[in-house]
């Protein structure tokens, strides 16, 4: 691969960032592996952005993600903390070692029956001649417990960090609150060991670009990311840094003291978080960060189990992997710092991200037909458990439309034709999707990215989708096809909008309505009173900032 990338180094913090994270790495993997013509144009995304090239100590050439993964002890199933890549670090200090040796065999942890299918899968060769993976019957998903049961790519030796103080599975020892996740970063074990780990990535780039951080919003990985993210911007100020806040599917009223904490943690990890990125996005499949459980959103054309972890992550997983296009192109002037500048102005530090999963369109279609049927911003998915856009002001928005044939990016009617909407005149894709946002979000401060290249679909990856798409996710009518989906043409959004004002806003109310005294065991973790005080404050401060009437300019 060759060098030149502006590089972004990426953080996993937390068992469902995992999930996310594990997706996320997959849909690369499957880029990298697709199949290409030989006249087809240079991929539009940089791998060399989000992947180093190594060697292992036998000489072997290594691609693997630039990747500093933090989660708890009995998180990683089967899958070894060194990785598999490198050889096993024990067995290598034991070949260095020319004295008597005595062996402790300790019974290996079984596999999950979805992975085993998974590597007993790989070598199936489909009709067009490419090997691929068979898909897994919906039925096992539900065995997924961890996210290393689905992970395919290969990690570098120094991307998993243990958390060994805080236990996985079991109702003891668990990490639940965000003062428990702070104390983890202020002990020098796991300091030092986060801190070698980034000199590491760091050191062998040639221009970082920043640090995507995927962090779980709901336990107390929230005030891991709140350390984590304030050492970065000490110690790489100038380089940007988006946090994006991940929550799981919906939650009960039944477990009183899982929402509160879920509460506080979302509230506390998002104020200190926001102070700390140059940009946060929550995350959720959800429709509320409150105390108030709401049903999960749903999609046209996919039909998911909320409940799942391995759904609702590939759902977000999809997200990420569009809306993080701007930074990720071969050729662009976009950074990470100049997306966040775009977005983030006037102290407006967390925005909301919306999509279309799958973007419909019907063979034969074109983009301005598309977009003139799918309508305005109310018809983009909210992913950010902030309600929907209806009736909110938009100050600033970042649009990907990723996965259409470029044949497909004009209108195509015969001259002479009236043309049913201004978007038929014009003359590139590039232009149409400009002008419809114009015409959605007038003097509105927009990017827009228009890519041939889709999102890879492909096993491991859960079959979500409706019998009524293509292979190449195109809304079909008439009779199912055969061929099962492996990638899809998706639309992302990423918008700093009003109505945050009221999602921080009953953020804050809901904290401010709780009596933290009956929680003793969140605040004896080492948050006191007055940052609950001062968590109230910061949150009223952050949604002041999307109630301005403040005059856009172009």
């Amino acid at each position: 691969m060759a060098g030149g990338a502006r590089e972004v180094l990426t953080l996993q913090l937390g068992h469902f960032a995992g999930f996310v994270g594990a997706h996320w790495w997959n849909q690369q993997d499957a880029a990298l592996c697709a199949p290409s013509e030989a006249a087809a144009p240079p991929a539009e995304l940089c791998p060399d952005v989000l992947y180093r090239a190594g060697r292992t100590p036998h000489g072997r050439e290594t691609y693997t993600p630039r990747l500093i993964l933090m989660d708890l002890k009995g998180s990683l199933s089967s899958l070894k903390q060194e990785g598999g890549l490198y050889g096993d670090a024990q067995l290598d200090a034991a070949i260095a070692w020319q004295g008597k040796l005595t062996t402790h065999k300790e019974e290996l942890c079984p596999k999950n029956p979805y992975l085993q299918d998974l590597r007993s899968a790989e070598g199936v060769l489909s009709s067009d001649g490419i090997w691929r993976v068979r898909s897994i019957p919906n039925g096992k998903e539900s065995s997924v417990r961890v996210w290393s049961d689905f992970l395919r790519v290969h990690l570098h030796p120094r991307s998993i960090c243990m958390i060994h103080k805080y236990n996985h599975d079991g109702e003891a020892g668990r990490l639940e609150a965000f003062g428990q996740g702070e104390s983890i970063l202020k002990e020098p074990r796991y300091l030092e060991e986060l801190e070698d780990r980034l000199h590491f990535y760091v050191e062998e780039c040639d221009f970082l670009q920043g640090f995507q951080i995927l962090c779980d919003l709901h336990n107390g990985f929230s005030g891991v990311g709140a350390k984590a993210t304030e050492l970065l911007q000490d110690e790489y100020s100038g380089r940007g840094i988006i946090t994006w806040g991940l929550l799981p599917g919906p939650y009960s009223l039944r477990e009183p003291q899982k929402n509160v904490f879920r509460l506080l943690n979302t509230a506390f990890g998002l104020v200190h978080m926001s102070a700390h990125s140059s940009l946060v996005c929550p995350l959720s499949l959800g429709r509320s960060l409150g105390l108030r459980p709401e049903p999960p959103v749903t999609f046209p054309h996919l039909q998911y189990d909320a409940t799942l972890p391995f759904h609702c992550a590939a759902v977000l997983a999809t997200t990420l992997d569009t809306v993080t296009v701007p930074y990720r192109l071969r050729s662009s002037p976009v950074s990470m710092a100049h997306l966040a500048d775009l977005l983030n102005f006037s102290g407006k530090k967390v925005v909301t991200a919306a999509a279309t999963i799958p973007f419909p369109l019907v063979p034969g279609q074109s983009l301005p037909d598309a977009l003139v049927q799918l309508g305005g911003p109310a018809a983009w998915t909210p992913l950010s458990a902030c309600g929907g856009p209806c009736g909110t002001r938009c100050f600033a928005l970042s649009v990907v439309l990723r996965g259409l044939d470029g044949a497909r990016h004009t209108s195509r009617l015969a001259p002479g034709t009236a043309l049913p909407s201004p978007l038929h005149a014009c003359t590139t894709g590039e232009d149409v999707l400009a002008q419809y946002l114009q015409q959605q979000e007038p003097r509105v401060r927009s990017s827009a990215h228009l890519l041939l290249a889709p999102c890879n679909v492909v096993p491991p990856y859960p079959r979500l989708f409706s019998p009524s798409l293509s292979q190449h996710g195109l809304v079909l009518d008439g009779s199912p096809p055969g061929a099962a989906v492996e990638s899809i043409p998706v639309l992302g959004a990423l918008c700093s909008s009003s109505t945050l004002s009221q999602t921080l806003g009953d953020l804050a109310r809901d904290l401010s309505t709780l009596d933290v005294r009956r929680w003793a065991s969140f605040l004896d973790a080492g948050v006191e009173q007055a940052d609950v005080e001062e968590a109230l404050e910061e949150l009223g401060s952050l949604a002041q900032c999307y109630r301005g009437e403040d005059s856009l300019t172009d």
